[in-house]
């Protein structure tokens, strides 16, 4: 398979130890036992900061992640011409009403998948000329639905590439609104992409959804924080198509809630360890981001969740369980996190229902099975998952792909066994740029 080697031009001003070839971790001395809190989610940063650039008015997002994916979303938007100003974890965004102050540029998205899949939609209900590039590996992710949805919706692309993805030049002259058709099986940000940008299409938009959607709570937090600006798509009852009418979105101030994708890797810590950690700031009856399913098998494993109004506490126990198999389907970020701690069930973990993860910051599921068999562990790969049978895992040297939830993932190895070792640890930047910091933190051995 591909190497993988870093993509530096992918990393931003917010990236710490990216010059940081190896990090080494080991268990930590003592039981684990924190209090910690976690910043914004990407999902919902990445979100608010488009919608807030298209509406009319001031917008505040507190709580943003500071992490490459929302730089280069910031740094596309400020190119745009629009005002953006950072004060400490909150982003003060002056919108633009639909009309982009610069009509031409050149947009570098980096890394940033969601990012690659939002603007497009965004700078086409608007008018002017830009291109738009990316990360080596984020040009080989698909983006055709999406830019074939927007064609037929009046936008014109010229390609470098004959797949249609990255880089590309757009030359916008607003959508016109009407129907339009996309794939539910490869990327949900597709849909949430189109969404975004129809109320400022000339007509009412409906898009039509072929199939099951992958991840549907994804575009269900794409809606809510659609209306929470004014803009209140009808869905069908069945949910195969979204109708949104024309109109503006109101500047408006909002609270973004912790990221849930990144506080299971230290829920996962306690429950490797036997430990606790409490993680403030998440209601996990009231939230929407699909990760949070997690806890739920925690507690099959044998972990104690305790879901308060305004935090979760997670405490692990001596050896999980295991002998099961497990849909990843709804939440399959956490994938690589569940194939880490299926080493140490008492029985063999099989993730089902997570094939379009072959299609993220590399092949998760072929990259995943790669790095676990280096430890001398049994390990099945299908098309759509895995199976870890446990065992003893041998020190290794292992390769985070150039992917963030590789690297966070194959560090929980280390909290059980002496010198795992990790490549280019830097890449965890992508969504939390002080992992390894808040794991020493906690007591973890890093040693870089």
């Amino acid at each position: 398979m591909e190497s993988n080697q870093p993509d530096l031009e992918a990393r931003s001003p917010w990236s710490t130890n990216s010059d940081k070839h190896i990090v080494k971790i080991s268990p930590a001395k003592a039981v684990i036992n924190g209090t910690i809190t976690i910043s914004g989610s990407k999902s919902l940063t990445n979100r608010a900061l488009v919608i807030a650039a298209l509406a009319d008015g001031r917008s505040e997002i507190k709580g943003i992640l500071r992490s490459d994916d929302s730089y280069w979303c910031i740094e596309s938007l400020k190119k745009l011409g629009i005002p953006v100003v950072i004060e400490e974890e909150t982003a003060v965004v002056d919108g633009c009403g639909g009309n982009w102050p610069n009509p031409t540029g050149e947009l570098y998205v980096g890394a940033a998948g969601t990012v690659a899949r939002f603007l497009p939609a965004a700078l086409a209900a608007g008018t002017g000329t830009w291109t738009m590039n990316g990360s080596k590996r984020l040009c080989e992710r698909p983006l055709a639905p999406l830019l074939n949805a927007l064609t037929t919706l009046g936008a014109q692309f010229e390609y470098k590439q004959a797949d249609r993805c990255l880089p590309f030049t757009l030359e916008a002259k607003g959508l016109q609104g009407g129907k339009a058709t996309l794939p539910g099986s490869t990327s949900s940000q597709f849909i949430s992409g189109l969404l975004l940008a129809a109320p400022y299409a000339k007509e009412p938009v409906t898009v039509y959804i072929d199939g099951e959607v992958v991840q549907r709570d994804y575009v269900e937090m794409t809606l809510t924080m659609m209306a929470s600006f004014g803009v209140k798509p009808e869905a069908s009852q069945d949910g195969q198509s979204i109708t949104v009418p024309a109109g503006k979105y109101q500047g408006h101030t909002i609270n973004l809630e912790p990221d849930v994708s990144t506080c299971c890797y230290f829920w996962a810590v306690a429950a490797l360890t036997a430990g606790r950690v409490r993680i403030e700031g998440i209601n996990a009856s009231n939230t929407s981001q699909p990760d949070i399913e997690f806890l739920d098998v925690l507690e099959v494993m044998g972990c104690t969740v305790v879901r308060g109004e305004n935090f979760v506490e997670v405490q692990g126990v001596p050896r999980l369980k295991g002998g099961y198999t497990v849909s990843m389907k709804k939440w399959s970020d956490q994938t690589l996190t569940m194939a880490a701690m299926a080493i140490f069930a008492d029985g063999p973990i099989t993730l089902k229902d997570a094939a379009h993860i072959r299609h993220h910051e590399c092949d998760r599921i072929a990259a995943i099975c790669e790095e676990i068999s280096k430890l001398g562990i049994r390990v099945e790969e299908f098309e759509d998952g895995l199976t870890v049978y446990p065992g003893q895992p041998i020190p290794a040297l292992l390769n985070s792909h150039d992917d963030h939830r590789m690297a966070m993932a194959l560090s929980l190895i280390g909290l059980k066994i002496e010198n795992i070792q990790i490549i280019d640890p830097g890449c965890v930047s992508k969504t939390c740029p002080d992992y390894f910091d808040r794991l020493s933190a906690l007591g973890v051995q890093v040693q870089y």
